[in-house]
């Protein structure tokens, strides 16, 4: 009787573990929508300044709501000179519990984090830290511009800069 009870437990333990509730968070959609300019496949140009000065870089975005456009996956990988400099996946996403977007980035060498984000006027801005925050937005010729600065003092200065066209 004592193993039936244990058998019986862990069964419906484990059906409860994994059953899923089919609705969407209508919440979370609604903010994620507003992320619906940066939507879609990109290509362009892009620079950024290092330890040897500035160094130009070839980008492609490929940009895709997932779970019922409740998150945002987002991969990237930029060439300079026929080598990867940048190759990373984020997915972001809006807690509604603590009512802000959460931009969480992945590494092929396996680093990965999770980093604060917000819409301001229709700009999307997220912090890898609090001295350093990039901005995307669909400028007037509804381009992908992202630019990239750090904070010293109480003056912000660019480091990075993209700018990317949507692909037909």
């Amino acid at each position: 009787m004592k193993i039936y009870l244990v058998v019986t437990l862990t069964f419906l333990t484990s059906i409860v573990g994994f059953s899923q509730t089919s609705e969407t968070d209508s919440i979370s959609k609604a903010k994620i929508k507003e992320l619906q300019f940066m939507v879609g496949n990109w290509k362009g140009t892009g620079w950024m300044m290092g330890r040897h000065g500035k160094s130009e870089f070839d980008q492609t975005e490929r940009i895709e709501f997932k779970l019922d456009s409740t998150a945002v996956l987002i991969e990237g990988k930029g060439l300079s000179k026929g080598k990867v400099v940048h190759n990373a996946l984020a997915i972001l996403t809006y807690d509604k519990i603590k009512g802000n977007y959460v931009f969480r980035s992945y590494l092929p060498s396996g680093l990965n984090a999770e980093f604060k984000a917000e819409i301001i006027e229709n700009k999307l801005y997220w912090y890898p830290t609090e001295n350093t925050r990039y901005i995307i937005w669909q400028n007037e010729k509804e381009q992908w511009y992202e630019t990239g600065e750090y904070k010293i003092g109480q003056n912000w200065n660019q480091f990075f800069e993209m700018t990317l066209d949507r692909e037909k």
